[in-house]
């Protein structure tokens, strides 16, 4: 890659601070940030809102959604075809 166009490819820590969960990946973000990982090197560290340990879908947590309720709801306003 030239160094001149291309963002330099390092590792970063991503951390959901709600969660309690971080890991280590390769990314091109940046930060002033900085923190010690487990192999004992000092990382960047970027801190997200939503990670697989917080969100909803990947936790089980979801709401479910009353689609009969709204169906019925329909059925009244606007009357159902019997087609």
């Amino acid at each position: 890659m030239n160094i001149r166009i291309h963002p330099t490819y390092r590792p970063v820590v991503f951390r959901d601070r709600s969660a309690g969960f971080a890991f280590l990946t390769r990314s091109t973000a940046d930060s002033a940030q900085h923190v010690a990982w487990e192999d004992g090197n000092t990382y960047p560290v970027i801190d997200v809102e939503v990670s697989s340990a917080s969100h909803p879908f990947y936790t089980g947590n979801s709401r479910v959604m009353d689609t009969a309720g709204r169906v019925e709801k329909f059925r009244r306003r606007y009357g159902s075809t019997g087609a």
